[in-house]
């Protein structure tokens, strides 16, 4: 059984009142996101508004989470760079300082090198706005922090995005589902 048909199952039988956690729960999940989230809440009988705004606050929550700890994580690689360095200029020797480009480029060159492509061409909104299309907002959004953008501008844009691609599959199918019934 895959995980999509696991929350509509799951949505089908919790009370109503847990409904839009389970939503907001498969909202967080790469791949599924807001989008994925607000079409199983919908399907499974939630009012599109209320399995919108549950979906779009599961996928923010878990993107702000995830930009926050990057974000924090790329500071502690800075400074312990910073460090080594000064400790290099010092006179001082160190043998376990390996090449932050020879590490980067050995994992996921290939989806760093498109969304480097696509970040010089459409910058943070670009990239946030259009990112859904190629990549999960999460990868999107935990790139743009590794990269050193500022944490408040991303999240900015990540809300936008999340809001508007949510918005716009709720809008289809809510009308598909009140289309026929």
């Amino acid at each position: 059984m895959n995980l999509i048909e696991t929350f509509q199952n799951l949505v089908a039988q919790v009370p109503e009142l847990v409904q839009p956690l389970i939503v907001a729960l498969a909202g967080a999940i790469p791949f599924i996101e807001g989008e994925g989230a607000v079409s199983i809440g919908i399907l499974g009988g939630i009012p599109p508004v209320v399995a919108a705004i549950a979906a779009m606050v599961g996928n923010f929550l878990c993107v702000a989470v995830l930009v926050l700890a990057s974000s924090g994580a790329r500071q502690a690689v800075l400074n312990r760079s910073r460090a080594r360095n000064a400790v290099l200029a010092g006179g001082g020797t160190t043998e376990t300082a390996p090449a932050a480009e020879a590490v980067d480029s050995e994992r996921g060159s290939a989806r760093k090198e498109k969304f480097q492509r696509a970040f010089e061409r459409y910058g943070v909104p670009g990239v946030s706005l259009l990112g859904p299309l190629l990549l999960p907002t999460q990868f999107t959004a935990t790139m743009l922090a590794a990269s050193g953008i500022g944490k408040a501008r991303i999240l900015f844009w990540q809300a936008i995005a999340i809001i508007g691609w949510t918005t716009v599959v709720a809008v289809i199918i809510g009308s598909a589902v009140y289309a026929i019934r």
